[in-house]
């Protein structure tokens, strides 16, 4: 794009084009958070989100979880995340999320995980699209030449699970570009509108974004954290498990030290960490109660761009005003 002609919003992508939707931002799935209505709030500000199977106690509240986000969302396109798990045994339950989330009609999903060729073929002989999300370019590539419609790369500042990534965002973003022929999202410490507008510029489609969004009103976790989020800085995070090789970042808290102090005297196994590392840990003790040091909270440096609670469509107003006046100031 000439710089004489800076690109209004909303931004028009090979990515918006492929899901109908406004805006080039995904909200990545969020374990215990991406309920029907923080995933309608995204689709209603011209986004895309993912609700998450494995956040419900049954499948009869994931298929009602859908049903109230397509009632909120008014037809507008969302999507359910499917995460394939390295260990056979966790993903028994991904082909019945896959058949409930098809049946109730929903046509996107964000796929993530170990080996995904079996699993895009299936939701695409459903008619569905699918967004790989990958931590190298390698994993990427690898999904495209699978089928997968459009890829998400996520680098070392992705709160969660990165990988064993250790290339930061926009380094990856880069060189990226040109290797892929399916629309191209960046996720990672992405919290800021002159982010978007940079990605863009480099020739990717959109972001995907997850942290930013934890202190928006939508998100069903206790006031008391999204408080102490608004106190985080960029420093706020630590990655951890390496030793397990399933590099995890969360939030800096008393779970994370703890589980810091185990890996520095040897601990190489799951049942070693016990309790610390457990989902539910999260969800009952900090997403509930609002005790912060309960858990491992993933989280990412993007939290340093969080100044108050407020709609997500504030939010997501503020993201694409704040491209939108990058790419001006760069036109001067």
């Amino acid at each position: 794009m000439p710089a004489s002609e800076p690109m209004a919003a909303p931004f028009r992508t090979r990515l918006t084009d492929l899901l109908g939707i406004e805006h080039p931002i995904l909200g990545g799935g969020l374990m215990w958070l991406s309920d029907a209505r923080y995933v309608a709030a995204l689709a209603n500000a011209g986004c895309m989100g993912f609700i998450t199977p494995r956040s419900f106690a049954s499948d009869e509240a994931f298929a009602e979880a859908i049903e109230v986000c397509k009632d909120l969302s008014a037809g507008k396109p969302f999507g359910v995340n499917l995460t394939l798990s390295s260990r056979p045994e966790n993903n028994q339950s991904v082909q019945r999320w896959t058949e409930i989330a098809l049946a109730h009609g929903v046509r996107h999903f964000e796929t993530a995980g170990y080996r995904p060729d079996g699993l895009i073929g299936t939701l695409h002989a459903a008619g569905a699209i699918v967004i790989h999300k990958a931590s190298s370019i390698r994993h990427g590539l690898a999904a495209e030449r699978a089928g997968a419609d459009a890829i998400a790369l996520i680098g070392m500042e992705e709160g969660g699970h990165p990988g064993v990534n250790e290339l930061p965002s926009m380094l990856m973003g880069a060189l990226a570009v040109g290797q892929f022929r399916v629309p191209l999202v960046l996720g990672g410490g992405i919290g800021h509108g002159r982010q978007i507008a940079a990605a863009l510029v480099q020739g990717l489609d959109g972001v995907l974004m997850g942290s930013r969004f934890l202190v928006c009103e939508e998100i069903g976790a206790h006031p008391d954290y999204k408080a102490h989020l608004l106190t985080c800085d960029e420093h706020a995070t630590v990655r951890v498990l390496q030793s397990l090789g399933n590099t995890w970042r969360v939030l800096r808290n008393d779970t994370a030290h703890k589980i810091e102090a185990l890996e520095r005297s040897g601990a190489l196994d799951h049942a070693a960490f016990g309790d610390l590392i457990k989902g539910t840990t999260v969800r009952d003790g900090c997403y509930a109660t609002g005790d912060w040091n309960q858990g491992m909270l993933s989280l990412g440096p993007a939290i340093a761009f969080a100044k108050r609670i407020e709609p997500l469509s504030s939010i997501v107003s503020s993201l694409i005003e704040e491209a939108r006046n990058a790419f001006q100031a760069h036109a001067n």
